[in-house]
């Protein structure tokens, strides 16, 4: 998957927003809890810690619409630091318990937001992506997802989310 269409979407829709919300100050780590935040709700959606529940995870379609939030932090913070130039998902990790990508991907989201660096950045799209090969999403969903979940949050903002 080519990484460039997704962060000139990006780029896209962070300017629409700054426009109509008027934002003016850097919204850095507001950015990065928000991806923590959505992380979390992925990993909520996939139950993979709920030792004590016997109920499954949310549909693909819930856990699929939950990853791409993520990506749309991810690729906004690449922006915001000039890390945009990935072109293709890179991939380094271990296939290990959706707990502990979750928990690594946590990890890596902290350090590159406490000292943010290209290798940093790269780390968390991998981890990501180790999550996207655990829940068997292809390249081609995630795209599909996210051109899905864009257009879905320019509707938001023009109906005043």
């Amino acid at each position: 998957m080519n990484l460039q269409d997704l962060f000139a979407m990006q780029k896209s829709l962070d300017a629409y927003i700054q426009k109509e919300k008027k934002i003016t100050r850097d919204v850095f780590l507001e950015k990065g809890l928000a991806l923590l935040i959505e992380l979390s709700e992925l990993a909520n959606e996939t139950r993979c810690f709920k030792f004590w529940s016997d109920k499954g995870p949310s549909e693909r379609e819930s856990l699929i619409e939950e990853y791409v939030d993520s990506i749309h932090f991810l690729l906004s913070l690449g922006i915001e630091m000039n890390f945009n130039t990935l072109e293709v998902w890179p991939s380094n990790h271990p296939d290990e318990s959706l707990t502990l990508l979750f928990l690594h991907t946590q990890t890596s989201i902290n350090r590159f937001l406490l000292e943010p660096s290209k290798e940093s950045y790269e780390d968390v799209w991998s981890w990501y992506g180790a999550i996207a090969n655990n829940l068997g999403f292809t390249h081609e969903e995630v795209l599909c997802a996210y051109l899905e979940k864009n257009e879905k949050n320019y509707e938001r903002q023009r109906t005043g989310y």
